[in-house]
């Protein structure tokens, strides 16, 4: 049986449109909340696993909605355009907010203005701040042996050095820092939050579009996903899931190439204004709901899909696809979906624990620039997508995870032995296993759920994969960060490859969720066609 790629990615489009929202939420609610709001990094933290705890109970509840919703366009579409709209005008709305706040901090919007940095360093003067890294400042006193004074003069002309060496008073050695990350920042930020907590009415109103925002995304997440299921046989969804995780990183590249445009990351621009920014994020997703509902042919194509698998063996004549039935697992199947579920749960405590703390791990253990591994782990990941898909079709989609989560164990293994003077190369190959391994975990473990589903309840069970994934992720940052802090940030990959072998231990037990076997003649068939 063949693939319908065009079909597929005209499906993938919901899922585009999602990634590219999710890249630029990241890329900059982080920031603002810090930035222009002066949260600290633990509240500005809790803010972004809002949209985690959500997804703990809103992405099954929808999905099972969208099961059992009927409309003219299918089960999925209303939702998916439902909460596009709702999600692509709150996108615009939050940046009301942001030049809301903006507005309270007009002395010193101009970053690199002089006359900023002295109306800075007035508002927080005789203030003890603390750097980044630990350290801490007084601006204009010297108080503390421990502290390092800075005078106005000082503090004004630092912008015109790029580095600056200090004495670190840990331990009386001299060490290199970034004045402006070191000093202007946490005062600014200081600043900030003198601002917001004078006035918080912007924060109130941020928080507020922020949750609406969050929730519309979550109404049709579960719906977008379990849409293509619904459009394809069981025997080639690891095919299908391969071209919608392209999609989905097709999209997230495009927010970043815009970032890069836009400058969003650039130091200068710690304190623009996300309006034009946001209003051409919020026109890509509405771009892509149009491309989405013009183009896809949901009643049309699940039917088809329906009468396909019946055809050919797929599914049986009288079958829970065209009763609308819920298809009850036996025992042993009920314990290979828990199984499937727990793996999903730990390959993401050990994955997502690397993602999310590497950036501080690399520069201080490594003493290497983090961006050039991640890339190269997403780079291979792209490439990667494909073929394990089209592995998985030959010999299963539980084998070709299984060696998955066995590549990502030996990466994360193997890194925990590197050290800073260990070769850039060895760690770029690592993290190039840990990007196929991810690859084909990923496009075969959402298939393997659903498998055991009927289709008036895929949406259901897209729900539980994504709380099985989304509950790990909420934890797993809190979790890892606090044995750096009690143990050293060299627990990071031992945490990690712990978690990804017993994944591969709980996915050996699995019995349940590759294609049917009995398909196979059906699918040779379909292959004369």
């Amino acid at each position: 049986m063949k693939l319908n790629y065009k079909r597929t990615i005209l499906v993938g489009f919901a899922f585009f449109l999602i990634s590219a929202f999710w890249q630029a939420y990241d890329a900059t609610i982080a920031l603002t909340l810090t930035n222009k709001f002066g949260m600290s990094q633990g509240w500005s933290g809790v803010v972004m696993a809002l949209d985690n705890i959500l997804a703990l109970f809103m992405l099954p509840l929808f999905g099972t909605l969208s099961d059992k919703h009927k409309s003219r366009s299918g089960r999925r579409t209303p939702f998916i355009r439902f909460g596009t709209i709702v999600a692509a005008v709150a996108l615009i709305a939050l940046s009301f907010a942001d030049v809301m706040q903006l507005k309270q901090l007009d002395a010193v919007a101009a970053i690199d203005d002089p006359a900023a940095l002295s109306t800075l360093y007035d508002s927080q003067a005789g203030k003890t701040l603390s750097t980044p890294d630990g350290d801490a400042f007084i601006l204009g006193a010297d108080e503390d042996a421990r502290t390092i004074d800075v005078s106005k003069e000082q503090f004004v002309t630092i912008l015109s050095t790029d580095t600056a060496t200090v004495v670190d008073p840990d331990n009386n050695r001299e060490k290199e820092i970034s004045p402006y990350a070191q000093y202007v920042v946490p005062t600014r930020q200081a600043y900030a939050a003198d601002c917001t907590a004078a006035n918080p009415g912007p924060l109130v109103l941020f928080i507020s579009i922020l949750l609406v925002l969050l929730v519309a995304m979550a109404t049709f997440r579960s719906p977008a996903v379990a849409l293509m299921p619904d459009v394809t046989v069981k025997p080639l969804r690891s095919k299908a899931n391969a071209v919608i995780n392209l999609m989905g990183t097709a999209g997230g590249i495009l927010v970043l190439v815009l970032g890069m445009i836009f400058g969003t990351s650039a130091v200068k621009n710690s304190l623009m204004n996300y309006t034009l920014y946001f209003g051409v994020i919020a026109a890509i997703m509405v771009g892509a709901l149009v491309t989405f509902l013009l183009t896809v042919k949901e009643p049309q194509w699940a039917a088809q899909m329906q009468s396909d698998s019946i055809r050919y063996g797929v599914e049986d004549a009288v079958s829970a696809e065209e009763t609308g039935e819920k298809r009850k697992l036996s025992g042993p199947e009920m314990r290979s979906l828990i199984l499937i579920l727990l793996s999903v749960a730990l390959w993401y405590f050990g994955y997502n624990a690397v993602t999310s703390k590497y950036s501080v791990y690399a520069p201080n253990v490594l003493q290497k620039n983090y961006n050039t591994t991640m890339l190269i782990a997403q780079g291979a990941a792209i490439i990667a997508y494909l073929p394990a898909g089209i592995v998985a079709s030959k010999i299963g989609r539980r084998k070709t995870i299984l060696a998955g989560v066995l590549m990502l164990t030996t990466a994360f293994g193997a890194a925990a032995m590197m050290t800073a003077s260990s070769p850039d190369l060895v760690m770029n190959v690592l993290f190039a296993l840990a990007g196929i391994g991810w690859a084909t975990i990923n496009v075969n473990s959402f298939p393997m759920v659903v498998e055991m589903s009927s289709g008036a309840d895929v949406g259901k069970y897209t729900g539980f994969y994504y709380t099985a994934s989304m509950a790990a992720q909420t934890i797993t940052p809190m979790l890892s960060g606090f044995l750096m802090d009690q143990m050293g940030m060299t627990v990071l990959f031992p945490y990690a490859a712990i978690f990804a072998a017993l994944a591969f231990v709980t996915m050996f037990l699995v019995k349940h969720g590759d294609a049917k076997p009995e398909a196979k003649i059906g699918l040779e068939a379909l292959d004369n066609d």
